[in-house]
């Protein structure tokens, strides 16, 4: 019915395809991994805030609302650490990750 040389050829897109699939089913799953870290954090912190007895919750609340008022007061400082901070991460982490490529090389 076919000719073996494309029955070959058809064989060896088959074969590239499948490698390509298997090489995105591994960058999703690392791309789901870095998503769903922030969403693990989350979800630890709202456990253990459920696990607090109401009396510790009914504390809380005004103390977030006095730390609130001391750091208006820094607000300049906040300010300047939300704004630079993950650019200071971000260069820390990238200079962290070439050491660690050059100590395999």
């Amino acid at each position: 019915m076919y000719p073996s040389g494309e029955l070959s050829l058809l064989a060896l897109r088959k074969t590239g395809l499948r490698r390509r699939i298997a090489a995105r089913r591994c960058e999703c799953e690392a791309a789901a991994r870095r998503v769903v870290q922030p969403l693990a954090l989350i979800d630890s912190v709202v456990g253990r805030w459920r696990r607090l007895p109401a009396f510790a919750k009914f504390a809380a609340v005004p103390s977030a609302l006095a730390a609130g008022w001391w750091l208006a007061g820094r607000a300049k400082t906040a300010g300047t650490l939300l704004r630079w901070g993950p650019l200071v991460i971000a260069a820390f982490s990238g200079l962290a990750r070439a050491g660690s490529r050059q100590s395999r090389d």
